[in-house]
């Protein structure tokens, strides 16, 4: 995944965190979730990380891409966004390979908000990630030749 790719680019660059594909984050018995990627600071992923090598707290950043039908683009839309806004996630990406945009949620007022939709001529960046840029065309060049 090109969102990995550049997020690891960077974290290896910043020493800040790290990007990781497909974690299991769990955040009560009940209440897990395997988001596509995450980015979480070495600070907190000291805090977060347990024996079992999942996360138990909220990683700063969330990666979704969407999945094929309309029950996984709802969960990923509405279950997976409010779930992750009330456990602390910093900000949520929603990478919709369809339209070839990207919605980016931040945390304002204790909870994720919508505060910018990209398209491919748009370049991805992050306050969380200060230097991190991503032209967003990239993230879809897999598709493009597939």
């Amino acid at each position: 995944m090109k969102s990995l790719a550049a997020l690891e680019s960077w974290s290896v660059q910043s020493g800040a965190g790290e990007a990781n594909l497909v974690p299991g984050v769990i955040f009560a018995d009940d209440d897990d979730m395997a988001p596509d990627v995450v980015w979480i600071s070495h600070a907190r992923r000291a805090m977060a990380l347990g024996p079992d090598g999942h996360l138990h707290a909220a990683p700063e950043l969330v990666v979704e891409v969407l999945s094929p039908g309309s029950t996984n683009e709802r969960r990923d839309r509405e279950a997976k966004l409010k779930l992750y806004s009330r456990r602390g996630v910093l900000e949520y990406w929603i990478v919709d390979w369809r339209t070839q945009q990207v919605e980016v949620y931040r945390r304002e007022e204790l909870a994720l908000h919508l505060v910018a939709t990209l398209y491919p001529a748009d370049t991805l960046t992050s306050p969380l990630l200060p230097g991190f840029a991503c032209e967003v065309a990239t993230l879809f060049e897999d598709r493009a030749s597939a």
